[in-house]
Order: structure tokens, then sequence, then C-alpha cells
């Protein structure tokens, strides 16, 4: 297999609520869409990101959609979305936008034991994103 990841499909309780989360909260690319698909699609440079209804996504890898009332309620994936920065003010940037845009800061940004900068937010269904800048030199 051609190591090679395409896209990341995520599943979201509300279509229009995640795009706005993404479009215009932290102005990712939506690509032409027809206003009355289940699917939305946002190209990145390397990948393209998906969002599409959590029990549709359920329901096509045949796994159960864990009926829960909340996305805080659900447990923890096991899956995190890293995004890199070049600089470490650019992640406390990073983590100020999404939660303008009505993530959830999970982690603040600190310190890390691998001697890089980063934190943590959720996005509207939960999704863990990490933003971090990573010291590859001494500064």
């Amino acid at each position: 297999m051609d190591p090679n990841i395409t896209v990341v499909t995520l599943g979201v309780s509300d279509l229009d609520e995640s795009i706005r989360f993404y479009r215009d909260g932290l102005g990712f690319p939506l690509r032409d869409r027809d206003p009355d698909s289940d699917i939305a699609f946002f190209t990145l440079d390397g990948t393209w990101l998906a969002l599409y209804p959590w029990d549709a996504l359920a329901e096509d890898a045949t796994v159960p959609p864990e009926a829960v009332s909340s996305p805080a309620e659900r447990d923890f994936s096991g899956v995190t979305i890293a995004h890199n920065v070049s600089e470490k003010s650019d992640v406390d940037a990073a983590l100020e936008t999404a939660e303008a845009a009505g993530g959830e800061i999970v982690k603040p940004a600190q310190e890390v034991f691998w001697g890089g900068y980063s934190g943590y937010f959720a996005d509207p269904d939960g999704h863990l994103w990490e933003v971090a800048y990573p010291k590859l030199t001494d500064d």
C-alpha cells in the first residue's frame, strides 16, 4: 500500500454548523458543492478534509454510531489531527481563531515534553486538533 493519506473524513452532527466552523471560522477553502449534498470537502495542502454526517459515516463503516446526546459525551476516539506552524506565536493565534469560531480549547498552548510548544482545541463535534510549533533548532 502506498503510504499517502488523501482524505480525512470527520463525522459531524450538524453539517452546516461544521461547514461554518471550518470555512468561516478557520478559513479552510471549501470545494464547490451542491447545497443539498450531505458531504463537504475542503482542499488542504497535501490532502482533503471531508465532513459527513456522524450517523451516515458510522453506517458506511458498519460500526455503531454510539448514540449520545452531545459530542462532549463521546469517548475519546484515540485520534487527533495535528496542524504544525512555523512560529511559536502562531500556536496561540491558531487556538484563538479556533475558539472565536466556536471551538473549545482543550489544552492551552504550553511548552511540551518533546521540546516544542502546542495546544489542543475541539471542533463543534469534539474532534481534537493539536496546533504545534515543533521546535527543531535551539531558539
